[in-house]
């Protein structure tokens, strides 16, 4: 994807560029779509092997979005901004899209609106109309770039991708992780070199940046042929479940089920990948595996950029490595699609608001369309930027500075249509789970005095928690360090020692962040709503270039000569460390436990590897295959431990009918299933506590009707014919 990108950039940029300005005539704008769009269809109805994936993936995810673009008359950017709204919309385009022709279709009778056939007809209608309309206004489709100096040195940047690639393939085949730390590595000095030679690499950091949230994205998801990791068990459900149907119902079928119920609200787990696995003809697992992080890795270039037009190149850079290297980034949210969509909507929204260069109108029309599409991506995310953008205005208004970027219309447009979506789709899960959380935080306040009620994250974050070893101990100590400059850079810049380079809008953002990290540790369970990790993950949108100031604060002090430098020397020092103990490296290089599954899946114990991680193996998806066509799942009692995730996805098994076995169950009636920990390790895994399998009394008395090694299945109910 990424060669035939910088093929294409290349070509533009001897075609159209004339100094820093290229034009693209819109007749020759038009003949390229006709063009593109009947390569579309040639490789879709030919089936053609991965020009169909590639071509077909880089023309929905950024081609409408151009047109909107252009329409829209927001052209007037550079390549960066263009190249990020492009995809922003042509994000939303497909979810809104999508959701249109699956409503007037069900109107019309249709009950499969998302088949090959109408889908890719109703979609490049809609494109090829927008590219009339740009032809109509005979208008040049305008590109500026600052930057020649990428194409020269792309194959030496893109060194780390490959040995990503070959990395997690070589891990797959040989368990060998060698190649990984090599390109872990790899990243640590291109990120030195490129601070230490800024004057000669400082125009290609978006490309680095690029490259980076890449590689670290796909070291994590190309591990294993199969999901894995937090929630995406059950987004990969309603993913199916959406794709199987051929339709998208807001109301659920199992309205009882609160968290599937609220998974299924949201068209960016639903809707948005069976579009993409209908026209590029991939398989669930590889379009939550491959596309949704590629996607991602464009939230930390809309960072870099929304943060360089307050604090310059250089900073940004720093801030946008440190953003990248805090593991949630590439280990928890791979298991979050639904939020992986969002936070590209909320790094656009940030771009658009704290936008000098667009008009008042234009901007409510982007502000519009970025806060739909995040209201129906994820409504944790959702929650948070309305609290951002309350908070901001109330903040601009105590501290007597008018914000004329975030306006009270912004406000309530985003209320009334974030909670018109959550009560309105099945059958307001989303919005009764807003109030059960705020019952749970009440709840929770008689325990204010109880440290523990913050949860182990806020715990181990203010170094309340023993670390189990020297070196975890050393890694956390880099941690703090980290928090340390951004607290430090708060200070600085109330005592007027560092210069306040960001717009008021988003100083009131960073205080908003800084008081919502207070919040979370302060108020007893407000962490564990979405967890602590996921909550600073977020936060670091706003905090991450105040760690950067903080630096320039501390050198400042011992020197005023020479800060920038001596500050990108301190958090080359401070970060490059940071990122080795934060990916795994170190740990994995002394011995010491790990918690990285791409370095350390080789010795991590089965039960952390299944449970916590919910790592599958090849065994599982084959016998959750088989139990999904096999078992009449709907009308028996389904027992199992809670280290067998696979059920859930490639089983297709809603936890209403699911029972957890214990050392204490006896002659259960319906079906038994037993996993990799279970028959392998002869464990069996509760919610609270481990015990051997043979304390399954009543297994030799249960008939076993599937075994693969690895898996077992047991039943005493008929099986569906």
């Amino acid at each position: 994807m990424l060669l035939l990108a910088d093929k294409l950039i290349f070509s533009l940029r001897h075609q159209l560029w004339r100094g820093k300005m290229g034009y693209l005539k819109p007749k020759r704008f038009l003949l390229t779509l006709i063009f593109l769009q009947i390569s579309i269809y040639v490789t879709v109805f030919f089936d053609v092997p991965v020009a169909r994936q590639v071509l077909g993936f880089a023309y929905l995810s950024f081609v409408p979005g151009l047109i909107i673009v252009k329409l829209l008359g927001i052209d007037k950017f550079d390549v960066l901004e263009i190249l990020l709204f492009s995809l922003g919309f042509s994000i939303a385009f497909l979810m809104f899209a999508g959701l249109i022709i699956n409503e007037f279709s069900l109107l019309l009778d249709f009950w499969q609106p998302f088949s090959l056939i109408p889908l890719m007809i109703f979609l490049n209608s809609i494109v090829l109309f927008g590219g009339f309309l740009v032809y109509i206004r005979a208008s040049f489709i305008c590109l500026k770039t600052d930057s020649r100096k990428i194409f020269p040195l792309t194959p030496f940047l893109m060194v780390p991708i490959i040995l990503t690639i070959v990395g997690t393939m070589w891990v797959n085949i040989f368990e060998d992780n060698m190649i990984l730390l090599l390109m872990l590595v790899t990243i640590s000095l291109l990120f030195a070199t490129a601070i230490v030679l800024r004057k000669t690499l400082a125009k290609l950091y978006p490309f680095i940046v690029l490259i980076v949230a890449i590689s670290l994205l796909y070291h994590s998801s190309l591990i294993s042929n199969h999901i894995w990791g937090a929630d995406i068990h059950m987004e990969y459900f309603v993913f199916k479940n959406t794709a199987n149907n051929a339709y998208w119902s807001s109301v659920f079928t199992y309205p009882w089920d609160m968290v599937y119920g609220r998974l299924n609200s949201m068209i960016s787990i639903t809707i948005l990948p069976t579009i993409y696995s209908i026209i590029l003809n991939m398989e669930a697992t590889w379009v939550l595996k491959i596309l949704y992080p590629f996607i991602f890795s464009f939230v930390p270039l809309a960072l870099y950029k929304l943060w360089q037009r307050n604090i310059g190149r250089r900073r940004a850079f720093l801030a946008a490595f440190f953003f990248m290297a805090t593991n949630t980034f590439y280990t928890e949210i791979l298991g979050l699609n639904r939020q992986i969509i969002a936070e590209l909507f909320f790094a656009l929204l940030l771009l658009v608001i704290l936008s000098r260069n667009i008009t008042s109108l234009k901007k409510m029309t982007l502000f519009t369309v970025f806060s739909t599409a995040l209201i129906i991506s994820h409504y944790a995310l959702a929650e948070i930027f309305l609290i951002f953008l309350t908070l901001s205005l109330i903040l601009s208004i105590v501290f007597k500075h008018p914000s004329r970027n975030v306006t009270l219309s912004m406000v309530i447009l985003f209320f009334v249509v974030m909670f018109a979506w959550y009560i309105y789709t099945s059958n307001s899960a989303t919005f009764v789970s807003f109030i059960n959380y705020g019952d749970y935080v009440l709840n929770q306040l008689g325990d204010f005095f109880n440290p523990k009620s913050r949860g182990v994250y806020v715990l181990r974050g203010l170094g309340l928690e023993a670390p189990p070893s020297i070196w975890n101990m050393i890694g956390r100590a880099f941690a703090y360090l980290t928090e340390a400059l951004i607290i430090v850079g708060f200070i600085g810049i109330f005592l007027r020692r560092v210069k306040k380079y960001f717009e008021n809008e988003y100083f009131m953002f960073g205080l908003t962040a800084l008081t919502f990290l207070a919040a979370l540790i302060i108020i007893p369970g407000l962490a564990n709503t979405m967890n602590m990790t996921r909550f600073y993950h977020v936060l670091l949108f706003f905090l991450a270039p105040f760690s950067i100031l903080g630096a320039e604060f501390i050198i400042g002090l011992i020197s005023k000569r020479r800060v920038e430098f001596g500050a990108s020397i301190l958090l080359v020092m401070v970060l490059v460390p940071y990122f080795l103990f934060q990916t795994g490296f170190v740990y994995e290089v002394v011995g010491v436990e790990s918690w990285s599954v791409p370095l350390s899946k080789y010795r991590m114990r089965s039960i952390i590897l299944m449970r916590t991680m919910a790592y599958v193996t090849e065994p599982q998806v084959s016998a959750a295959l088989w139990f999904n066509k096999n078992i009449k799942i709907q009308n028996v009692r389904v027992w199992k431990d809670r280290a067998s995730h696979e059920l859930g996805s490639y089983g297709m098994l809603l936890p209403y009918n699911v029972h957890r076995l214990t050392n204490t169950t006896d002659s259960p009636e319906g079906v038994i299933y037993l996993s990799y920990v279970n028959c392998v390790e002869e464990k069996v895994v509760t919610d609270y506590y481990v015990f051997n399998i043979t304390e399954l009394s009543f297994i030799h008395n249960v008939n076993k009707v599937y075994e693969n090694g690895n898996c077992e299945i047991y039943t005493n109910t008929r099986l569906a014919p």
